[in-house]
């Protein structure tokens, strides 16, 4: 399916405005967006129905609630014009620093990690909220760096602002949100149209980096990981060796997909019963699908997020600016890389790296940061769709 845009005059535009689409956002986009939120919820119910005694309902009622206000404010984001946004970009990067920090220091400890900060009714992770205000911010900053001057020095300028951040969240330390940091930057400076050779020695320093810290760094008795660390990064290309520590969870997990078979085994699933699979409803929760619903409840997932993809994608290309460009292009790859990852995790050809799947994976902060990221998605289509009406243009789908 292409879009086109045709250009009408007098009489006739007028009339094809009067029977065009009139609705003010994209609703392909809703309805997978309602569709995931749906799917989330009912795996949700069914894999943590034992997970607390007394208390069935425990994680699905807070996931409603999360969908509820994450809801709202994508809402919010609608009716309002995200080119605003672009003078408050200071305002974002320093929140977007100042939250990471704060967990970092005073966030509580969990599997090693300092991910989040306990609050009354609510873990907060900040790196999560922190991939959408990287986003709006660093978009903003790539649009004034670039018309003022163009060279090495804008680029290293414009990839140190979106490093840092991944580099903070690193300490925590929390491998998966700082590769998600680095492709958002990388989406944003290659839409902006960063010349190729600049990502080229971006990536020759990303390599050398890698192995100092992983092959010359442990050679001379410093190790910038923790054992059990790189145990999880390398335990899926071997997962018959570690089956019984590191591995344990990929291993289960491809268990639970594989006995779903096509249709999957209902409320005779296993694996996420009797807590074979840990992280059943967060990290996992693509592998209870595959054990619940099967291939038939897995291929209607991964094609509401195709559908999301497509959406967003074609809302990049009816963006009025270039700072709606950059915002959609940011969103879409912060999303594609998510849920890639994640749903390789599960079967086995991608490390765990503690991802969340967009939409489905149970946490506020993940929902509703991918909420946000929809609501800007929808405030670009309004006000693309606008500018092209008052211009005189028909948008037409083929």
């Amino acid at each position: 399916m292409s879009a086109t845009t045709v250009i009408k005059s007098g009489d006739e535009a007028k009339g094809e405005r009067a029977i065009g689409v009139q609705l003010p956002f994209d609703l392909a986009l809703v309805l997978a967006t309602l569709g995931l939120a749906i799917c989330s919820l009912l795996t949700i119910a069914a894999a943590t129905a034992d997970d607390i005694a007394g208390s069935p309902d425990y994680f699905l009622i807070r996931q409603i609630i999360y969908f509820a206000v994450g809801s709202l404010l994508a809402v919010f984001l609608w009716r309002s014009d995200y080119s605003r946004l672009r003078e408050l970009k200071v305002f974002f990067y320093g929140l977007l620093i100042a939250s990471i920090i704060t967990v970092t220091v005073f966030g509580s400890v969990a599997r090693g990690s300092r991910r989040a900060l306990d609050l009354p009714f609510f873990s907060f992770q900040a790196s999560e909220l922190g991939k959408v205000l990287l986003i709006v911010s660093l978009s903003a900053f790539t649009i004034d760096m670039t018309r003022r001057v163009a060279g090495r020095r804008t680029t290293v300028r414009l990839m140190a602002l979106g490093l840092a951040p991944a580099a903070l969240v690193m300490l925590q330390p929390d491998l998966g949100s700082a590769l998600v940091f680095v492709a958002i930057t990388a989406a944003i400076l290659f839409i902006a149209g960063v010349p190729w050779q600049h990502f080229a020695a971006a990536g020759a320093v990303a390599v050398a980096a890698v192995v100092l810290a992983l092959a010359v760094l442990p050679s001379v008795g410093v190790n910038v990981f923790h054992n059990y660390q790189k145990d999880r990064l390398t335990a899926f290309l071997h997962p018959s060796e570690t089956s019984g520590s590191e591995g344990y969870q990929q291993n289960q997990s491809r268990i639970a997909i594989g006995s779903g078979e096509k249709t999957g085994r209902g409320a005779s699933a296993t694996q996420t019963k009797y807590n074979f699979l840990p992280e059943h409803h967060t990290d996992f929760i693509f592998a209870v699908v595959g054990e619940r619903w099967g291939f038939a409840g897995a291929a209607l997932v991964l094609s509401l997020y195709a559908l999301i993809i497509w959406r967003a994608l074609r809302i990049l290309t009816m963006a009025k600016n270039l700072y709606g460009a950059l915002l959609a292009g940011g969103i879409v790859v912060m999303l594609m890389f998510q849920i890639f990852v994640n749903v390789g995790m599960t079967v086995g050809i991608m490390p765990i790296t503690g991802i969340p799947l967009p939409l489905m994976s149970y946490g506020g902060s993940s929902l509703i940061a991918t909420m946000l990221a929809i609501g800007l998605l929808q405030s670009i289509y309004a006000q693309g769709r606008r500018a092209a009406m008052s211009q005189g243009r028909v948008l037409k789908f083929q």
